[in-house]
């Protein structure tokens, strides 16, 4: 699955985990990201769509 909104670029994210003693071990943070059938140019497709970017109104959902 892609891991990448197709409207806002939004990605992973990577970084480190902390714990408690200090030690920092890699990590990534995966996006919310949903496979939506969405018009496109007025034709349903299938795209992969952030959560933040459904819940904005930025994608018009197919039925």
């Amino acid at each position: 699955m892609a891991h990448v909104c197709e409207i806002c670029g939004k990605g992973i994210g990577h970084g480190n985990k902390v714990s408690h003693s200090n030690i920092k071990t890699r990590r990534v943070w995966l996006p919310n990201v949903q496979r939506v059938k969405a018009l496109i140019s007025g034709r349903p497709k299938t795209i992969y769509v952030c959560s933040s970017c459904l819940k904005a109104g930025k994608v018009q959902r197919a039925i």
